[in-house]
Parts: C-alpha cells; structure tokens; sequence
C-alpha cells in the first residue's frame, strides 16, 4: 500500500522554490506524486504519495533534508511540521503505472 499525507509548512513560495531549485530535475526515488498548493490563508499546504513509508523516511534523509537546510543556510527551522497521514483505500492512474493499489 502507498504511504500518503498532507502538511501544512511554515514557508512561503520563494523558500519553497529554493528548495525545489536545490533539489534538482532528478526525480527522488520513491515518490510518487508530490502536490504544493496555496492555502486559502496564503499558507502552502503539501500532498504527497509515496511507494511506501520507508522510501520517504530515506528521501528525506538523503535528499529533502540536506534541500531544506541548504534553503535556510544550514539553520533549519527545529522540529518538523505535523504530518496527516491519509487512510488510502484506493489508488490508480498514470503515476502508479497499470497496477492499482488497495
């Protein structure tokens, strides 16, 4: 079963593209689809959908964590913002390719 949350971050869209700059093209092993949307207080909201809860933590340890450090010159705010795990029951489409997930 895919590992899906939202969460909602303390930064705003110039921070959030440096971070996507920093990142790269290169897509990140294990993700699926990654979603950031503006929040009707201005706020940015994340979606994301990963082949599995493990493939995450390893994505932000390699690759979204030293990203973020980088974007806030190495003094990374502390603590990390909630996480709202979703109760995936069904998921198909183009991303997962010709397997659905249940």
């Amino acid at each position: 079963m895919v590992y899906a949350y939202t969460q909602d971050v303390p930064i705003d869209a110039d921070v959030y593209q440096q971070i996507i700059d920093t990142l790269g093209s290169e897509p990140i092993a294990g993700s699926l689809l990654h979603l950031c949307v503006r929040r009707a207080d201005g706020g940015l909201r994340y979606l994301d959908v990963w082949e599995s809860e493990e493939a995450c933590a390893r994505a932000f340890e390699e690759r979204i964590h030293p990203a973020v450090d980088a974007a806030f010159g190495g003094a990374r705010p502390a603590g990390e913002p909630v996480v709202h795990r979703l109760d995936v029951l069904h998921a198909s489409g183009a991303l997962l390719g010709s397997g659905a997930v249940r």
